[in-house]
């Protein structure tokens, strides 16, 4: 058992919810089983990188929907939960580096009414269970799927435990228990629903989970690896070897075997330097600033940190 099939397991012991199945099948949603949950450098170099197992964004819509499906009953909001990454393109937030969306990582979020639009399989699903096309779209209308930073939500508490198995691995299976047994849900100061912890413990575990990811995401070596990505994919474009709507089609691997072999120095050279760089040649200047990750989660109905300066914590 991988670390994330036991995630999986303390989620939902009983298996995926029975009308969750049928959605799990549709076309929309197997392209993102071939896009990583770690913006493509799972084919990074591996002086770089080295990630001890495969997580997809399929994986991370799951997992996310049944999170939510822990503190809700409501079909609505659980699809929203698993359709939040239905549009993410090949290679995720490197492609909000080449769009210079450096700080909120949301440029290409556009495009997930069109795609779901597009299932006619999804659509018809849709419309059997009753559900409107608006109440699964905007995955940011719940609190419970999507919230502001500094506070907790579905999409933001499994970020942090995928991120703890695969790229800081600095999460234990006990730790992911603690995480998910102790997560509920609690009104905060604006009244509404939000994911915070039953425990001091769990929650100072979030926080330094949160502190390891902002850590890695902001580290010279991420910041310039996704540069360079980013640099890859825009001169494909440029070139004419791609199109931008194909990082919507394709699945990463399919994606980057088609750019290897194309017949251009200029993305050959990117392309080994993606593959090969050592930490000793990453430039630190000139880097752009990157979003913030951010946490100060609820306790037993209260703020963690309690005082105005959260942003020095």
């Amino acid at each position: 058992m991988t670390d994330y099939q036991f995630y999986l397991s303390e989620l939902a012991p009983d298996g995926t919810p029975a009308f969750l199945e049928k959605y799990l099948q549709c076309p929309s949603m197997r392209r993102p089983k071939d896009v990583g949950y770690f913006c493509g450098m799972d084919y990074a170099s591996p002086a770089i990188y080295h990630f001890p197992e495969y997580i997809s964004r399929f994986d991370h819509s799951l997992s996310t929907a049944l999170l939510a499906a822990r503190f809700t009953s409501e079909p609505a909001v659980i699809l929203a939960a698993l359709f939040h990454d239905i549009a993410t393109p090949c290679f995720s937030h490197a492609i909000d580096f080449m769009n210079q969306d450096y700080e909120n990582q949301e440029s290409t979020e556009t495009y997930t009414e069109r795609l779901i639009r597009s299932d006619r399989q999804l659509m018809d699903y849709l419309a059997s269970d009753h559900i409107r096309l608006t109440d699964v779209v905007d995955f940011k209308q719940y609190s419970i799927v999507d919230n502001n930073r500094p506070r907790l939500c579905a999409d933001r508490l499994d970020g942090l435990i995928l991120s703890g198995i695969g790229w800081t691995q600095d999460l234990s299976r006990d730790t992911i228990r603690e995480l998910v047994a102790s997560a509920t849900i609690y009104q905060n100061e604006d009244h509404l629903p939000e994911i915070g912890f039953k425990t001091v413990s769990a929650g100072k575990k979030a926080l330094l989970a949160a502190k390891a990811l902002d850590a890695a995401c902001s580290d010279p070596e991420d910041v310039y690896m996704m540069g360079l990505l980013a640099r890859i994919a825009r001169l494909a474009i440029t070139h004419n070897h791609i199109s931008y709507d194909d990082l919507y089609i394709y699945g990463e691997k399919t994606l980057l075997e088609r750019l290897r072999a194309t017949p251009d120095p200029e993305l050959s050279a990117l392309l080994e330097e993606f593959a090969t760089i050592t930490p000793a040649d990453i430039p630190t200047d000139h880097l752009p600033k990157i979003k913030s990750r951010k946490l100060n989660p609820l306790i037993a109905g209260e703020r963690l940190i309690k005082t105005a300066d959260i942003l020095s914590n």
